[in-house]
């Protein structure tokens, strides 16, 4: 059963409750850094097109329908809940001048244009800058605000493949179906969040001891190839580039899938201790001690050997009977769940991973969790993602515009 939260309406809560956000992305990597700040407690104003919105509202099937049959996909949903909706254009001069002020008032600015894309209407870095000193101003983009390529667009789907990824994700050449696979969600998007929400706290704190704002250039072909770990290094200590080996690991053996009587599983060994007890568990305890597999710098050399012994091995029990005997035995293992599995497992259900968000109208906005758990300041739930411009009349009011100036405004298009 999926968890219901009541979203909470007041800013007092969170961690970083009193920090004022100015959202000018949109898509993923922006919005899911805003959202990561939102939840821990951030105001967050979320400024779209009017109109149009977000790119990412369009972007379904699926869509959720809210009481008024209004239709929102889901890839929206996954990234913008606590926030704020203001709809503005802003290449019109009375648009401009709404997010001045916005940005007068704000902590931080999150955009993800092209470089050089904000400067024509006075809201790049240095221009905000000049109005807000303590501004912390973070720029988002493909491959940075300098570089060769820096003029180009930048996808996630693009960006893994340049960045490296691809070349050491999908089955090993020779096997069916071998080739380069992209990873099943845009995780270079979302690792690119990651940093730029850990580079704003990491400027707040600077900017809590020097009172100055600062900029963030965050460039997703940075952040590939930083998240390339392992490998990376592996290249640079041997100068061979590593290739795609399907599920298996460089470096660990056995570390990978393997086939059972019904399905598949994954065995995890990390150590030698694990081996010698998988080892006994699969009914071959001298596996463990022949000099090929006793060490895993041995098991990494005579993989091609110990690979096809286990999944002979394997495929003579069912994976639910594999998972319980190797989890008495402590050897780490697991089964390859879809989401549906995943969404039921004890453990995620326990965890309160899947919730669902009420909003007017009796409709629930499904959510996953955010997985920080915090002691003193946990994770607030206090809206749901927001309809199109839904917040407008009160951000404009807020900042001191009445009904007819509102209205007029909206009449224009400005708004």
């Amino acid at each position: 059963m999926r968890k219901r939260a009541s979203p909470r309406s007041d800013l007092t809560m969170g961690a970083l409750s009193g920090l004022k956000v100015l959202d000018l992305s949109r898509v993923l990597a922006g919005p899911w850094a805003t959202q990561l700040l939102a939840d821990l407690g951030a105001e967050v104003i979320k400024v779209e097109r009017p109109g149009t919105g977000d790119d990412t509202r369009h972007w379904g099937p699926p869509w959720l329908e809210d009481a008024k049959g209004e239709a929102t996909a889901a890839y929206y949903l996954c990234t913008n809940r606590n926030k704020r909706s203001l709809t503005v254009d802003f290449t019109q001069a009375e648009g401009q001048a709404i997010v001045k002020r916005l940005a007068q008032e704000a902590d931080v600015v999150v955009e993800n244009f092209k470089v050089g894309g904000l400067k024509p209407y006075g809201l790049d870095y240095a221009s905000l800058k000049a109005l807000n000193p303590r501004l912390i101003y973070c720029s988002i983009t493909g491959f940075g605000q300098d570089g060769p390529y820096a003029g180009r667009a930048g996808y996630d789907f693009l960006i893994q493949g340049m960045g490296g990824l691809m070349s050491i994700t999908g089955r090993a050449d020779g096997e069916e179906g071998a080739g380069p696979q992209k990873v099943g969600v845009a995780l270079t998007d979302i690792l690119t969040g990651l940093y730029a929400a850990v580079g704003i706290l990491a400027v707040l704190q600077h900017r809590q001891q020097s009172g100055e704002g600062q900029y963030l250039d965050l460039a997703l072909l940075d952040v590939q190839v930083a998240c390339l770990a392992n490998q990376a290094l592996n290249y640079l200590v041997s100068g061979v580039a590593p290739k795609r080996m399907g599920n298996a690991h460089p470096n660990i053996v056995p570390y990978q899938d393997f086939p059972t009587a019904d399905g598949d599983m994954i065995l995890a060994i990390g150590n030698d201790a694990q081996f010698a007890r998988f080892c006994a568990v699969a009914g071959h305890p001298e596996w463990a001690h022949d000099a090929r597999f006793a060490t895993n710098a041995a098991r990494v050399e005579h993989r091609a050997v110990l690979i096809p012994l286990i999944r002979q091995t394997t495929v003579m029990k069912t994976t639910d009977a594999w998972i319980a005997a190797l989890e008495a035995a402590n050897v780490p293992c697991g089964p390859i769940n879809d989401l549906a599995s995943v969404f039921a497992d004890p453990q995620v259900r326990h965890r309160g991973m899947a919730l669902r968000l009420p909003q007017s109208g009796g409709v629930d906005v499904p959510q996953v969790a955010n997985p920080l758990k915090l002691s003193a300041t946990p994770v607030a739930y206090r809206r749901v993602p927001p309809s199109l411009g839904a917040d407008t009349d009160a951000i404009l009011a807020e900042l001191g515009y009445d009904s007819v100036t509102i209205a007029r405004l909206r009449a224009a298009g400005v708004i």
